[in-house]
């Protein structure tokens, strides 16, 4: 009995540091949140006196329209989301439900592409923001995001469209359904669980995203929120 009950106390201990570990940084940035002046910088949890001012300037500030810059990020992580998952399902059919030599092959490059650290296609990119004349605008930053949300999208939803069974396509298939039909009426309806974790994890990558955002965005009213943040500190 004692071995068991050891290990159960361990685990417990395990799980307990993995949750002040995760949520520590968290905790004290928002308790810094409400310090001021000098206060700022005593490395205490708790602060001795509480403040709204630093969430006032937030909003109020002329020089940084954080307002704006929410809205802005959340344009551009919403559209790149509904981008990646339409591309992601389509790309998804052909590569898990149509065999085709090099199939595997173009898998494994989907995959490799999103190995590439950004700074590795910045400068390239930048000159193909510029020559499309979206430099310096907020959606300009759609077509860099997809670079990163797009490979993750198709690998994780071929793995979802491999799993659905086969009867059900060639059953539309019988019933005359064109391949747009098949995804859209037979399939979207099974691939929505995975529908919405991936496009969860893309908008959760778009909206933090800052090498892009800090090096395509110079003007302030068209900047994203962590450039923004990483500004006003």
């Amino acid at each position: 009995m004692r071995t068991p009950l050891f290990w159960r106390i361990a685990l417990y201990l395990a799980a307990a540091l993995v949750v002040v570990v995760s949520v520590f940084p968290f905790v004290y940035a928002v308790s810094t949140s409400f310090k001021s002046g000098s206060a700022l910088f005593e490395p205490v949890l708790l602060p001795s006196s509480v403040t709204l001012g630093n969430y006032l300037s937030l909003f109020t500030l002329a020089e940084q329209p954080f307002g704006r810059h929410i809205v802005n990020s959340v344009m551009v992580s919403v559209l790149v989301v509904l981008i990646s998952l339409f591309l992601g399902v389509t790309a998804s059919y052909a590569l898990g439900r149509i065999s085709f030599r090099g199939r595997g092959m173009l898998l494994t490059a989907v995959l490799a592409v999103s190995m590439f650290p950004q700074v590795a296609v910045l400068a390239g990119m930048f000159e193909l923001i510029r020559f499309l004349g979206l430099y310096n605008k907020a959606l300009g930053l759609v077509l860099p995001y997809m670079i990163f949300t797009l490979p993750f999208t198709v690998w994780v939803l071929t793995t979802f469209m491999k799993q659905l069974p086969k009867e059900l396509e060639e059953a539309a298939i019988m019933d005359g359904c064109s391949p747009w039909r098949i995804i859209w009426s037979v399939f979207m309806p099974l691939l929505w669980p995975a529908l919405v974790s991936t496009g969860l994890l893309a908008f959760i990558a778009a909206w933090n995203e800052f090498l892009f955002a800090l090096t395509f965005v110079l003007d302030n009213n068209e900047r994203t929120v962590p450039v923004s943040i990483a500004l006003i500190s």
